[in-house]
């Protein structure tokens, strides 16, 4: 049996794929999931789903809007904390916080999903997002501002 752990990383992996693009069936859901190295099984997908109030509609998967609501609270409490943010390469953004708030707006921008993250890694007031790519960079930047308002 898996840990929460491994179902939270499922679960986030999950809302950035139907995030990012219109998926038509579990079976797929199953594919797209393991080549980004989960173990699942239809039957795994089809419980994520139901935790996750995934709706199916118009033949497409969509996340309950309470789960994007979430997300979106968590960037409105958060804001106050973040203090700038800034490119370092080509697929490396660093974002400042007050002391102590690192793990706290990180955890929030995991839990958004985007397609454009690769992973994030947070300190005490210092959080480092990896990015595939320069257009990924540009887009998340542009992402975080818009929530961050910095």
């Amino acid at each position: 049996m898996q840990t929460d752990f491994h179902q939270s990383g499922r679960h986030e992996a999950i809302l950035r794929i139907l995030k990012s693009g219109e998926v038509r069936g579990q079976a797929e859901l199953v594919r797209l999931l393991k080549k980004e190295g989960h173990e699942v099984t239809q039957s795994s997908v089809s419980r994520d789903l139901r935790d996750l109030k995934v709706s199916r509609v118009s033949g497409r998967y969509l996340p309950a809007p309470d789960v994007i609501a979430h997300v979106d609270s968590d960037f409105a409490t958060l804001a106050r904390f973040v203090r700038g943010i800034r490119q370092a390469g080509p697929s490396l953004t660093v974002v400042k916080t007050s002391i102590g708030t690192a793990q706290s707006v990180a955890v929030a921008i995991d839990r958004a999903a985007w397609p454009e993250v690769v992973g994030t890694i947070s300190g005490d007031d210092t959080i480092f997002i990896a990015t595939a790519s320069a257009a990924a960079q540009s887009k998340l930047i542009a992402r975080l501002r818009e929530h961050f308002q910095v």
